[in-house]
């Protein structure tokens, strides 16, 4: 399968593993990269020294290509930012921040550059600051998103007639049939991440996998835009949230009941109850903890069946 994105990334299938926090150490992204897609280390979650330790395990387990993902709102980001650039890794991908505080000077280094936006104005924006590639994310995406809530279906075809660089469509998309809708809408790629949150390879604690599949429609909700907004399981947390909404939120009442490690309260260590849990809409259909290179080859051979069903219809 050949495009743009794949000749970009240098992979086989235009399948790209989110950079989720507390999720997405280097055994999920060697897995997906050696299963033909690009795997991606979140570095959100990790400290300098851990996320050189997973970069050169990574380097260790595959030969394909990889990438790091590096959320600008997070502390030590000029170190991370060192080690991609130290460590050869080939591609990274920033998000929440500005596009062109980095862009330049991974390039220079001879890194792909690709930026994570929510919007249209974003999109033109991440453009002109020269990243040769862009995530478009809908509303329907787990962790921290856009505040406008523009949805997939509405977000991808607006941003692929406006650009020329390559889209990667996220949001809502976990299996091969919305894989065909968003290249259908004009992206180039796919972006997944909860489907990949519930693989043995996650880093994710398996209390924390298990919500995850069982997880129904209706089960998440999209909340904390005062500060950075996010989409969470509705737990006993995301209901002490809404507590404070119920009684007149202030940012600092937000901020005390956020407190400090939800996330990793939740996701990584596996507090079902005070932990933040992070997680898309898309959860409402994942019923199964599969392998990462199981999760590749599903989606591909369900985008190749719903490719023909549709060349099937006439009119």
């Amino acid at each position: 399968m050949k495009n743009r994105i794949t000749e970009l990334f240098n992979i086989q299938y235009p399948i790209i593993q989110a950079g989720m926090i507390w999720c997405s150490g280097w055994e999920l992204a060697s897995a997906v990269s050696n299963s033909g897609g690009l795997g991606i280390i979140g570095s959100g979650s990790m400290y300098p020294d851990i996320l050189k330790e997973h970069v050169q395990k990574c380097k260790a387990a595959t030969d394909r290509p990889f990438a790091v993902n590096i959320p600008m709102l997070y502390p030590d980001i000029d170190k991370h930012i060192q080690t991609c650039i130290e460590e050869k890794v080939p591609i990274v991908f920033t998000s929440a921040g500005n596009p062109k505080t980095y862009t330049a000077k991974l390039k220079e280094a001879g890194i792909t550059v690709v930026h994570v936006v929510s919007s249209l104005k974003f999109a033109l924006k991440a453009e002109v600051a020269g990243v040769d590639a862009v995530v478009a994310e809908g509303f329907e995406a787990g962790g921290h998103n856009g505040r406008d809530e523009t949805t997939t279906l509405c977000l991808i075809p607006a941003v692929a007639e406006k650009l020329e660089i390559p889209v990667i469509a996220a949001g809502g998309i976990g299996d091969g049939r919305a894989m065909l809708a968003a290249m259908s809408l004009g992206a180039d790629a796919v972006q997944v991440g909860s489907r990949f949150v519930a693989s043995h390879e996650s880093s994710g604690h398996d209390n924390f996998k298990q919500v995850v599949v069982d997880a129904q429609e209706g089960a998440t909700q999209l909340t904390l835009k005062e500060l950075a907004p996010v989409r969470l399981i509705k737990n006993e947390f995301y209901n002490q949230v809404q507590q404070v909404y119920a009684e007149g939120p202030t940012k600092e009442k937000l901020i005390e009941v956020l407190g400090r490690a939800r996330a990793k309260k939740g996701m990584f260590e596996g507090d079902l109850v005070e932990g933040e849990l992070e997680i898309g809409q898309v959860s409402g259909t994942i019923n199964e903890i599969k392998p990462a290179a199981q999760i590749v080859e599903d989606m591909l051979q369900e985008f190749e069946a719903a490719r023909k069903e549709m060349a099937q219809i006439t009119f």
